[in-house]
């Protein structure tokens, strides 16, 4: 491990550790969190012994998996559509800067009564959130193309379709990752939140049950459970990153 995995896990040690003690000790009441290893049993109880986790799991993960989908190829092909019209491009500029400053949420009514009380509303929700990253990391991917590359396409004779998938695609992955990663992570967000505000089923519905009724233990277990896996994810698409820089580089 690098010198900054070790620092990194140092922090986060610590971090952890630093928590353990002040909810201990009581600088940290109880009723507002408790302790991290608490929270760890919390959710091995939750994995193993709740008969609704294996369910709402798997309905959160097949939501969100549809969600980065719609997300990230919606995002990519928009992204080389807007590209290639330098004038809708200025003229939609403005909005992917500012998309993020909108509270995205308040289309959710919107789509219950377009989708209903369902995965499909939960899904759109998700992708909603994510497929701007994308544009704009695919934008900026392919405004970091050299310039030749295109006109070999050209030269050859290339379609617009085969210049994506053999030229366009292939030098801009090295630079979609940081999309990627930000696209993952706001579908995580829409899913789960939307799931907290109103959904029958789903970890974020699971979450919203145990903060209503007090019951922190489950709270901060599922809670745990979420970091854990975008911690996990974002593990794996790091190492999934470093791999493709280091083909592209050779």
């Amino acid at each position: 491990m690098s010198r900054a995995s070790w620092l990194q896990l140092a922090i986060v040690g610590g971090s952890i550790a630093l928590l353990e003690a002040l909810c201990r000790f009581g600088v940290i009441g109880r009723f507002t969190m408790i302790p991290p290893t608490e929270m760890a049993t919390a959710l091995f109880n939750v994995a193993f012994h709740a008969d609704w986790f294996a369910r709402d799991a798997l309905y959160t993960a097949r939501n969100l998996l549809c969600a980065a989908m719609i997300a990230v190829l919606g995002g990519f092909v928009a992204g080389v559509g807007v590209h290639a019209l330098p004038r809708l491009r200025r003229c939609l500029d403005p909005l992917f800067a500012s998309w993020y400053a909108v509270p995205t949420f308040v289309l959710y009514p919107l789509l219950i009564v377009i989708f209903g009380i369902g995965p499909a509303s939960l899904i759109v929700m998700g992708a909603i959130f994510g497929i701007v990253a994308m544009i704009v990391a695919t934008l900026t991917a392919l405004d970091r193309i050299p310039a030749v590359y295109f006109k070999t396409a050209r030269v050859l004779g290339l379609d617009p379709a085969r210049r994506v998938l053999w030229v366009s695609l292939p030098a801009a992955t090295p630079h979609l990752f940081t999309g990627l990663k930000l696209t993952v992570a706001y579908c995580v967000i829409g899913v789960i939140a939307g799931e907290f505000i109103l959904a029958t089923e789903g970890v974020g519905r699971r979450l919203s049950f145990a903060y209503n009724n007090f019951d922190n233990a489950t709270m901060y277990g599922v809670l745990l459970l979420v970091l854990v896996f975008s911690a996990s994810l974002n593990t794996l698409l790091n190492a999934w990153e470093r791999r493709i820089h280091a083909r592209w580089r050779r």
